[in-house]
């Protein structure tokens, strides 16, 4: 696998039309360098689909998704937790 994929080779692998993925890339919610009138997506997203790489970014967001999940449910997880 080269540096880029296809819009066509993400959506086979993500096992889902060409035309969600160009309306993910449209939302932003892929990242995507436009080629004339087609996009190429860098093959990163498959190593953090495959849970090979996580950025910076998500780790972030998960990291801060836990801490508020402690501070709103702290008591009730350690109520849990003793069960």
């Amino acid at each position: 696998m080269g540096d880029y994929l296809s819009v066509t080779e993400f959506a086979k692998f993500l096992g889902i039309s060409t035309v969600a993925v160009r309306k993910r890339i449209k939302k932003g919610q892929i990242e995507a360098i436009r080629i004339g009138r087609n996009f190429a997506i860098p093959s990163k997203y498959i190593d953090e689909i495959r849970g090979k790489a996580l950025s910076n970014s998500k780790k972030k967001v998960i990291e801060d998704a836990v801490k508020r999940t402690i501070t709103e449910y702290g008591e009730v997880l350690k109520k849990l937790g003793s069960t």
